[in-house]
């Protein structure tokens, strides 16, 4: 419960609004393992505390990344944080993608806006072991050209062999030079050419993009149990005792964030909920 110490060691900046910092551990030991898909509460002194998905490499733990929008106080202040600021660690929490039981198979990742930030960790972790899986796809959608995350790795990525990248954004100014597609990103889905039988999704991104892209992949052929989501949404505690995040029988702090879709289908479709 209590949070520990963590300096930043850099911040990147991604977009006009979002920002990658990087901690180290105040006390030099080592930092925090954990599996891609889970969360940390970050904790700044005399404001509060948010939860924020890990976006680090997990083979890396000693330098634990965050990527943090600035839609309200805490998560504005922490972008403000300048190299040496001290913030809080609590964590990891929360359930994490199911890499393991993929091996063999293709793996699909679809995500939109900041919900690349929670699948960052699954793409190295696949990279790295790139001889376990068969074909890897990223389809990312953003709002703009400006953002994008991850301009690096994008560029990283898409020099590769092993694995195919799609982007498309939802509306580029003519000043953008964007050369890209422009579209939502499920027009990219038909691109993957993946084996229904073979492939898994994993997806994030905001709750509308998350559901048409459900639906896409539901008309493809893809059974339900081969999707998974990650649903962030109103923890704050982080280890189910407020409630806040209750959803169904589930507490997405507990329970997720990262759900089998079938498992959740019905909760999905009921609202208020």
């Amino acid at each position: 419960m209590a949070p520990r110490p963590f300096h930043v060691r850099r911040i990147g900046r991604e977009t006009h609004d979002t920002a990658t910092l990087e901690l180290e551990p105040v006390d030099g030991a080592e930092g925090v393992v954990f599996a891609p898909g889970q969360f940390n509460m970050l904790y700044l002194f005399g404001l509060g505390e948010v939860p924020i998905s890990i976006s680090s490499d997990p083979a890396a733990p000693r330098g634990l990344a965050h990527t943090v929008r600035a839609v309200g106080a805490i998560t504005t202040a922490l972008c403000r944080l300048r190299r040496g600021a001290v913030v809080g660690v609590r964590g990891p929490f929360g359930s994490a993608w199911p890499l393991d039981g993929l091996a063999g198979g293709d793996v699909v990742i679809v995500a939109g806006g900041i919900g690349l930030a929670p699948l960052r960790p699954v793409l190295c972790r696949l990279l790295a072991e790139r001889d376990r899986y068969g074909r890897i796809a990223l389809l990312y959608g953003a709002r703009t050209p400006a953002d994008l995350l991850y301009a690096r790795d994008l560029a990283r990525w898409r020099g590769r062999f092993d694995m195919q990248i799609e982007v498309a954004v939802d509306a580029a100014a003519p000043e953008a030079a964007w050369r890209g597609d422009v579209g939502v990103v499920t027009t990219l889905i038909p691109r993957a050419g993946f084996d229904v039988a073979e492939t898994t999704v994993l997806t994030c991104g905001p709750g509308v993009m998350m559901r048409f892209t459900i639906d896409a992949l539901l008309r493809r052929g893809l059974a339900p149990d081969r999707i998974y989501l990650s649903m962030e949404r109103n923890m704050k505690c982080a280890i189910g005792l407020c409630g806040h995040c209750q959803f169904g029988p589930t507490f997405v702090c507990k329970d997720g964030p990262v759900y089998r879709y079938d498992r959740i289908a019905t909760l999905l479709k009921v609202r208020e909920v």
